[in-house]
């Protein structure tokens, strides 16, 4: 059976969709949870296009030891050498470089002829390897690319010195029957022979991301270029989690398989949703809520008599479990700390002690805690920022006959801030309030809230964005009251402002 490697790009592809930029504090806890999971290579940023993701780079890189860290390049010696420096302390650095080669890109994106794309690959790819010993190169654009240019340009960078060689549909244009063709050609006629790594990166713009990635593999690729959730640019790249349990459920069949912890599936998963901010759709494959829920009464009574009538997978395999065990009030720490660590969660001192503090709080409001609750928990403790404001009470006052109106009171420094306002409901008073204490500038563009559990006392998360120009904030509150769990949403995005 061949293993295939998963080049995880979630903290690169992944961040440039719309509305999922992360800070780099926030790409280091997900690196650290891509290496909990098992990825091979984390691709952690793009260095030379901010300061800002040079030092997530630099950051991820001096976090993570298991994984290869990898940073995109384009084939120019600045590039090359902004990411080198980023990578400098990476237990396993890899610089990847890339340029397209389809006539379209070069003719009206990059104004080259062939022949200096072929330039431009030998010499960048050149400089690289002296630089760091895996280079991987990408042709952009490489299902619209003339073949044998592609060839050529693909064997022009084994011939500079990239053990990595990268086919990507970057426009989500191939088919599953081409990608198959086209790996199987190019395996036949790469140099390199066994010592050169097949890899493909697959865009889902036509929904075949998934399907041209297996496609591919089975075609003798050895490398997954994917994203957690399946996020990136446009429609979003190949779901890693589609495609690890893809090749797990299908074994037999594909004779591939992975390296991974999947029971760490689910909780990555949950943790980038909540990183970005972007709910998980119930639908979704693998991890949505209706992944393992059946209510047509033929599949209810097929699965209570065996699970396999209806489900390819089982809901542990990817780390969620349901159990009896519920916890209350009067569960102590060490309840609570073998909890998470059945969950599969893993926090630092300061982290546990913030989420055994929340835990007992929302003991206080609910009779029992459940694992989705733990799990919300959990998500909300270990990634938090320095609270410059942090809330202190509220009131809020709505109805039929009278404005809606809001008290809040923040404490910064040790020092009681209180204003009030007016607005088009109580949270929009709230979050006026807010802003006439903080006055940090950046517009609301976004407002969600849902349900973590079940029941009259659910708790509530809130999941707002804020904007100012180009930058974009996310922030994250968790409540049994919607009112709380709103302003604590709009107070961590405030607070992420303030901190970077």
């Amino acid at each position: 059976m061949r293993t295939i490697r998963i080049f995880d790009t979630t903290l690169r592809d992944g961040e440039q969709a719309p509305g999922c930029t992360m800070n780099p504090r926030e790409k280091v806890d997900l690196a650290r949870q891509l290496e909990r999971l098992g990825v091979d290579i984390i691709e952690a940023g793009f260095p030379v296009s901010s300061p800002d993701d040079f030092e997530a780079v630099r950051m991820v890189a001096e976090a993570v030891s298991a994984p290869t860290v990898a940073a995109l390049c384009r084939s120019v010696r600045g590039d090359i050498d902004a990411a080198a420096r980023a990578l400098e302390k990476a237990k396993k650095p890899r610089l990847h470089v890339f340029i397209a080669t389809s006539d379209l890109h070069l003719r009206e994106k990059l104004g080259i002829t062939r022949e200096k794309a072929l330039e431009m690959i030998r010499d960048s790819v050149s400089y690289a390897r002296a630089l760091c010993p895996d280079v991987e190169f990408s042709a952009e654009d490489a299902t619209r690319s003339d073949r044998e240019f592609l060839l050529t340009a693909l064997n022009t960078a084994v011939d500079a010195g990239a053990t990595t060689i990268n086919v990507p549909d970057t426009v989500g244009y191939a088919t599953p029957w081409e990608m198959y063709d086209l790996i199987s050609w190019l395996k036949q006629n790469l140099r390199g022979g066994g010592a050169i790594t097949l890899s493909v990166h697959c865009h889902n713009d036509l929904g075949m991301g998934v399907a041209n990635t297996l496609a591919a593999l089975r075609a003798g690729a050895g490398q997954a270029e994917v994203t957690i959730d399946g996020i990136g640019e446009r429609a979003g790249n190949a779901s890693l989690e589609e495609v690890v349990m893809a090749l797990d459920t299908r074994r037999e069949y594909l004779g591939m398989g992975t390296s991974l912890n999947l029971r760490q599936i689910y909780r990555t998963c949950r943790l980038v949703s909540t990183v970005v901010g972007q709910k998980i759709p119930p639908n979704k494959p693998v991890v949505g809520r209706n992944a393992f829920s059946h209510e047509a009464g033929i599949h209810q009574h097929g699965v209570l008599k065996n699970p396999l009538t209806y489900e390819i997978m089982s809901p542990d395999t990817i780390g969620i479990y349901d159990n009896d065990l519920v916890l209350g009030k009067h569960s102590g720490k060490h309840a609570f700390v073998q909890r998470v660590e059945e969950l599969g969660y893993s926090l630092p001192g300061d982290a546990l002690e913030k989420a055994f503090s929340r835990f007992l709080a929302l003991a206080d409001r609910k009779k029992t805690v459940t694992n989705k609750d733990i799990e919300a928990i959990v998500a909300s403790s270990g990634y938090s920022i320095p609270e410059t404001y942090r809330l202190h009470s509220f009131v809020v006052n709505s109805g039929t006959v009278i404005s809606a109106t809001a008290v809040v009171k923040l404490i910064r420094d040790g020092e009681e801030i209180e204003h009030v306002a007016r607005g088009d409901g109580p949270i929009d008073a709230a979050f006026k309030a807010i802003d006439r204490i903080v006055k940090v500038g950046y517009q609301l563009v976004n407002y969600n809230i849902h349900s973590v559990t079940e029941g009259e006392d659910a708790q509530g998360e809130v999941v707002v964005k804020l904007k100012k120009g180009d930058h974009t904030v996310t922030g994250r509150g968790l409540s049994t009251d919607i009112f709380e769990a709103s302003i604590k949403a709009y107070l961590n995005a405030v607070n992420k402002i303030i901190a970077q």
